[in-house]
C-alpha cells in the first residue's frame, strides 16, 4: 500500500477512473449485443435503432478515452456492415 500523500492521491484517483471505465465498457458491451440480437429476431426498426443507440456509446467511450478510437471506429463499421446484411434479406 502507498505511503506518500501523493502516492495515496493516485490510488484514490485510480480506483475511482477504473469503476468509471468498467461502467462504460460494459453499458458499451450491452449496447453491442442488443444490436446483434435485434438484427437476429429480424427487426427492421428495432435493429436500426438499437445499431444507433450500439454506435453512440461506441463513439462515446471513444471519445472519453474508455476504449482506443479506431477500435470504435471498426466496430461501428462492423456492426454497420452486418446490419446492413441483415437487413437486405
Amino acid at each position: 500500500m502507498a505511503n506518500h500523500a501523493s502516492a495515496l492521491k493516485r490510488e484514490r484517483q485510480s480506483q475511482k477512473r477504473r469503476k468509471q471505465n468498467r461502467t462504460a465498457t460494459s453499458s458499451v458491451k450491452t449496447a453491442v449485443r442488443k444490436a446483434i440480437s435485434a438484427m437476429a429476431e429480424k427487426d427492421g426498426n428495432m435493429a436500426q435503432e438499437s445499431v444507433r443507440a450500439a454506435t453512440a456509446a461506441l463513439n462515446r467511450a471513444a471519445s472519453k478515452g474508455v476504449i482506443p478510437k479506431k477500435r470504435a471506429s471498426r466496430k461501428v463499421s462492423r456492426l454497420a456492415k452486418k446490419a446492413n446484411k441483415a437487413l437486405s434479406k
